[in-house]
């Protein structure tokens, strides 16, 4: 599987970044916190954390070596960034709150993503995030599953199965609650996404809705499967909007009584319930 193209993506999220920074609102970060965003990308959300709470502590993490290359050049002297998977995150019991955007949608096993959000958490650290959910670009991925059914493209998707994760709200309100979250809050919201023209279509599911697809297409025909795509959406009401659902996820550590008679500095070796 290639890398993403960072400096692509970069250029052309300004979708993915809008919705973030009303994830960012409900984050409400506080100076002296340390924050941990998962799926940090090119770091262009990272960055506004310290920026809206000086004396905040942001740490970017990403797979993606390509995404941290772009987010270190551009952002090394605001955040720190580390490569690293969603399901075995290479951090202690450190963070005040777990931020994320655009991310856990391409993370296949959610319980162990929220067992290891759940873990890098202090007691009372809060995960806020947003992600694909529910019927998620499914017109999109619908002909491009038409598409791959036919010639001249099926001969190249083969075991195809899709890398994508778009969970429901009740799903995930199960799996937060089972994790051992509490003050659980999911909600499922609409983000119709319009382009002004087929070649905007077309660069944008190009970098980021159909990496997957094309590479398991050889070059001459990668073209081809973006443009029957893009010229398909043209023709919709209303053209060229990409369909897609945000499922925003809100949730706690529970903070045990050993914890709080801790955090309150109680004697040690008393035995709290």
């Amino acid at each position: 599987m290639s890398d993403w193209n960072a400096a692509q993506y970069h250029r052309l999220s300004d979708p993915q970044r809008g919705w973030g920074i009303r994830v960012l609102e409900r984050l409400q970060p506080v100076a002296g916190e340390r924050i941990l965003d998962i799926g940090c990308g090119t770091g262009r959300l990272t960055s506004e954390i310290p920026a809206r709470a000086p004396g905040t502590v942001a740490t970017g993490m990403d797979r993606s070596w390509t995404m941290l290359e772009q987010a270190r050049e551009r952002f090394a002297s605001i955040a720190a960034f580390a490569q690293a998977d969603g399901t075995a995150l290479p951090f202690g019991t450190s963070f005040d709150a777990v931020f994320s955007t655009a991310t856990f949608h391409w993370i296949q096993d959610h319980d162990a993503l929220f067992g290891e959000i759940h873990r890098v958490l202090k007691p009372g650290g809060r995960l806020v995030s947003q992600c694909g959910g529910g019927p998620n670009l499914q017109r999109l991925y619908q002909r491009a599953s038409a598409m791959r059914s036919s010639p001249p493209f099926r001969d190249f998707f083969h075991g195809w199965t899709n890398p994508w994760n778009f969970e429901t709200v009740e799903a995930t309100e199960i799996r937060l609650r089972t994790t051992g979250f509490v003050d659980v809050r999911v909600s499922l919201e609409a983000a119709q996404t319009p382009f002004r023209s087929v070649g905007e279509y077309a660069e944008f599911v190009t970098t980021v809705c159909l990496r997957h697809h094309l590479d398991r297409l050889p070059q001459e025909l990668r073209e081809p499967f973006v443009d029957e795509l893009a010229e398909a959406a043209a023709g919709d009401d209303p053209p060229l909007t990409l369909d897609y659902w945000r499922l925003n996820i809100d949730a706690r550590k529970r903070v045990s009584i050993a914890d709080a008679r801790k955090a309150q500095g109680s004697p040690e070796g008393l035995h709290y319930a």
